[in-house]
């Protein structure tokens, strides 16, 4: 039978499969029963609160530009599930992507193994990359990172953990320190890896797999970076450090060429003609790095907000943190389970709000820059396909 991507979105988001739960159990019995394909792969791993998405795109531009065929496999999407999945900036196709979500979906029925919608995902992308015979996979974990899916790899080129703040805290511990032994999981034997933080968690754990502990200072010029944002100074450290100890041999002059050709949609993304900036920042310390880069880019542009967030994240602290009083904020409800209500948001918001209708329906005024926020997963809704370019 030729399942559509249509069909494989419906499989992915229903009840039985939308949920999270943490655990590499169920994985490692799928992987196994279709040949262990992630057992093939090279892979550079990254962990972190903030940040992941960044050093990923970084990490794809720089090692492509170097010749190797990378697969990068990210989270959330915005648009399409195919975007988490591509090989050498190109998205999996719809026709293969529908065929390894039924493929792996079947095997896991038909052996009573019941896979999360990101589990699902995660063994259709070790499959095609597999198939597709990548040289190095970027590999962002989906959550946390000792029990997250991606953790089934054995071994890696570089573990890469990023900046750590206080986010998943219901599922991954309610401090610091204990999200960073989360994050330090996808430490392995003998593998090394890069910091720029230093939790003892991630120390000890290095110390237990006698793998090189690097410790970065975000000092990168970022004059030829494409991205933009005060905090990619950090994010840059960190996937150049990466690239410098495991590809030495890749010159200075390509890196720099990669650079320029990164692309990461919705992080501090500026539409220059519609003064617009599209962020996907949905934790107070992602809110108050998008505050920083506000003041830095465009200190003396009126500000517009539209903002809408999950439950489960803070959104009175993030609002707090973005919201000034001559500001104009408009509060999302969108279509995702868990979405925060508008009467919720109002009840949080620190200053007076109007409802957001649509895009279009935005009044058009001049020096004025329009942010949406607060979750990727209200994006789509928000903003036409049309503006992304």
């Amino acid at each position: 039978m030729n399942y559509t991507y249509n069909d494989a979105v419906e499989l992915l988001t229903s009840q039985g499969k939308f949920y999270v739960n943490l655990g590499l159990e169920r994985m490692s019995k799928v992987l196994d029963l279709i040949g262990n394909p992630q057992d093939n792969l090279e892979y550079i791993h990254v962990a972190g609160t903030n940040g992941k998405g960044s050093v990923c795109s970084i990490l794809a531009a720089v090692l492509e530009e170097a010749g190797k065929k990378v697969g990068l496999y990210t989270s959330p999407h915005i648009f399409d599930y195919t975007e988490r999945i591509k090989v050498n900036g190109f998205d999996i196709s719809y026709s293969d992507f529908a065929r390894l979500v039924f493929y792996i979906c079947d095997i896991a029925d038909k052996n009573d193994i019941h896979l999360t919608e990101f589990e699902i995902l995660t063994a259709v992308m070790f499959k095609y990359f597999d198939e597709q015979k990548v040289d190095v996979v970027v590999l962002e974990t989906g959550l946390g990172g000792r029990f997250d899916a991606t953790n089934v790899i054995k071994k890696n080129l570089c573990a890469i953990i990023t900046h750590i703040d206080l986010d998943h805290t219901e599922r991954l511990g309610n401090t610091k320190d204990k999200i960073a032994f989360e994050k330090a999981g996808i430490i392995k034997k003998g593998c090394p890896v890069v910091t720029c933080e230093g939790y003892e968690a991630i120390k000890d754990k290095a110390d237990e797999n006698e793998s090189l502990l690097l410790m970065v200072a975000p000092f990168e010029d970022t004059q030829n970076l494409s991205l933009k944002g005060v905090y990619q100074q950090e994010n840059l450290s960190l996937a150049l450090a990466a690239i410098r100890l495991v590809f030495p041999e890749i010159s200075e002059a390509t890196i720099q060429l990669g650079l320029t050709n990164v692309k990461h949609p919705c992080r501090f993304q500026f539409i220059k003609e519609h003064n617009l900036i599209i962020d996907g920042s949905h934790n107070p310390n992602g809110s108050m790095a998008l505050k920083e880069s506000l003041d830095f880019y465009f200190p003396n542009m009126k500000r517009r907000f539209v903002f809408g967030c999950l439950k489960n994240k803070d959104y009175k602290k993030m609002m707090n943190i973005l919201f000034e009083r001559n500001d104009e904020v408009y509060l999302n409800h969108f279509s995702y389970p868990n979405s925060a209500t508008i009467e919720e948001l109002r009840e949080a918001c620190p200053i007076e709000s109007k409802v957001f209708e649509s895009f279009e329906n935005l009044p058009k005024v001049d020096n004025t820059l329009t942010i949406v926020c607060g979750s990727f997963y209200m994006l789509k809704e928000v903003i036409p396909l049309s503006l992304l370019g």
